[in-house]
């Protein structure tokens, strides 16, 4: 991806960095070979973005021509938003508080050049800011009235950086091209490029093991894909990608939803799209929606202030309570008495206003029906952990805190379970979903749709061992090509 960088003068910005361009703004708007170029990354350092100046027509052409522009015209307004600086420092909150703890003035001015400051106590800080506010140099102001606040943020041209900052501006531009901004041999040709987004911290819930990010990463280049494992500090930089795919627990209120959104914003293929995410992290969603479309579940309530008293009579002892946004068994309680319902039910109240009561059905092992693109992947037994009712034991670390699972072919799982697993998944979308299936008798209940599901070296691979990673990798590569089709110039 060629990487320019456009400034009003050519003096703003008198660094001289490897395999990147330096251009004159109205050469850039006005010229036709830039207008011609194509998978152009740019950073737009006008001395103006004012609507309707040179500056802002940099960054409004180049999302015209399929360029990626930093500042977008997105962010362009954002930073002239109040509401979304309140936003945004209300968010940053903690690590605000934190930073600026040690001042003693009541104002402060932070630099921020390409995601960094000349003080690494505050480079937290700035690199947070820079994801949040994607322009490569920005200032930003604070005030404290009782605690810290972001007053304002703007985005800068080269020409504000002081002299004694030049040189390193000069480094932390150097840095941030040596990574994938500047395009850089592949031992193997790829056509595009995949961001893989995973915790490193996030060891025993962690929707893949490394094993199988490493097996991903492979199945992709086989297809002419190029991948990365980026953190959740990589934010700023989703830009540089064509899709972005989500090896991280989601949640609504948490990066890995405002990764999506991003990445869809921009126009990247999502896996898990920031609808999943939403439908499936919240369990009165789900229960509403297969209610409505007739899928068989257990008896299933919406819990509230108003039907705690009766929730016994109509599900009878002992029945589930679950938060809505509850993952890997935490937040699901079984229920046994009706004390045991006003100590929890309780707790749970406080935190929303509305709850999932849902019949219990013992069962040795829950079916999870692993299904893309609205077609069945694979089909795995989960078995209780030892001595407990659900297959994850929270409470216990290492041995015995999961059930064992067993992985068999799709086309030998009982069918009713693939079907309904099909009609359950298909009315959230057309993602990688795993949907927990429940056997009694001859009956098959869906009990959630999981989106972000596991898959894991040893587990979810043992029957399609490295074709259940291709598979995965081709469905990227399907929707990026059908993407890139939309946009011939591109």
């Amino acid at each position: 991806m060629p990487t320019l960088i456009v400034a009003t003068s050519l003096k703003d910005w008198p660094f001289d960095i490897p395999d990147v361009e330096v251009v004159d703004a109205w050469d850039y708007l006005t010229r036709p070979e830039y207008s011609d170029l194509r998978g152009v990354k740019l950073l737009n350092l006008c001395r103006s973005y004012r609507y309707q100046s040179t500056g802002y027509y940099v960054s409004l052409l180049a999302e015209a021509r399929g360029h990626k522009p930093l500042p977008s015209i997105q962010t362009l307004q954002d930073l002239k938003s109040p509401s979304m600086v309140r936003v945004f420092s209300s968010e940053l909150d903690e690590l605000i508080q934190r930073s600026l703890a040690p001042l003693h003035s009541s104002e402060f001015t932070l630099s921020i050049y390409f995601g960094r400051n000349t003080a690494r106590r505050y480079e937290k800080l700035s690199l947070q800011l820079f994801n949040l506010f994607q322009a490569p140099l920005l200032r930003a102001r604070f005030v404290r009235d009782g605690k810290w606040q972001l007053r304002s943020i703007r985005a800068i041209p080269g020409s504000e950086v002081p002299d004694a900052h030049r040189p390193f501006v000069a480094e932390a531009a150097l840095k941030h091209f040596s990574g994938r901004s500047v395009p850089k041999p592949k031992k193997v040709r790829t056509r595009y490029d995949l961001a893989i987004l995973w915790n490193p911290e996030e060891q025993e819930n962690a929707p893949s093991n490394e094993a199988a990010l490493k097996k991903f990463s492979r199945a992709a280049l086989d297809v002419g894909i190029a991948t990365e494992l980026v953190t959740r500090d990589d934010y700023g930089r989703l830009g540089e990608f064509d899709a972005l795919f989500i090896r991280e627990t989601t949640a609504v209120n948490h990066h890995t939803y405002r990764f999506a959104r991003k990445a869809a914003g921009d126009g990247l293929v999502v896996i898990d799209d920031p609808q999943s995410i939403a439908r499936c992290t919240n369990k009165v969603f789900l229960a509403e929606l297969l209610r409505r479309h007739n899928v068989a579940t257990p008896n299933t309530i919406v819990l509230h202030r108003d039907n705690v008293a009766t929730a016994a009579e109509t599900l009878g002892y002992p029945f589930v309570i679950k938060k809505p946004d509850s993952s890997f068994s935490q937040g699901v309680i079984k229920i046994k008495s009706a004390d045991a319902l006003q100590e929890h039910v309780t707790e749970f109240l406080g935190e929303s206003e509305l709850l999932v009561a849902q019949e219990y059905l013992p069962t040795e092992f829950d079916w999870r029906i692993g299904i893309l693109d609205q077609r069945p992947l694979y089909a795995c037994k989960y078995y209780m952990a030892p001595g407990h009712w659900q297959i994850i034991r929270q409470e216990k670390h290492g041995r015995g805190r999961y059930g064992k699972s067993e992985t068999i072919p799709v086309e030998l799982a009982p069918r009713k379970a693939v079907a309904v697993a099909l009609k359950a998944a298909n009315l959230i979308g057309d993602g990688l979903y795993g949907v927990d299936v429940k056997q009694s008798g001859g009956n098959f209940y869906i009990i959630e749709v999981n989106d972000n599901p596991n898959i894991d070296t040893g587990c979810e691979d043992s029957i399609l061992r490295g074709e259940l990673y291709r598979r995965i990798m081709e469905v990227f590569l399907d929707r990026i090509e059908r993407r890139k089709a939309w946009l011939p110039d591109d």
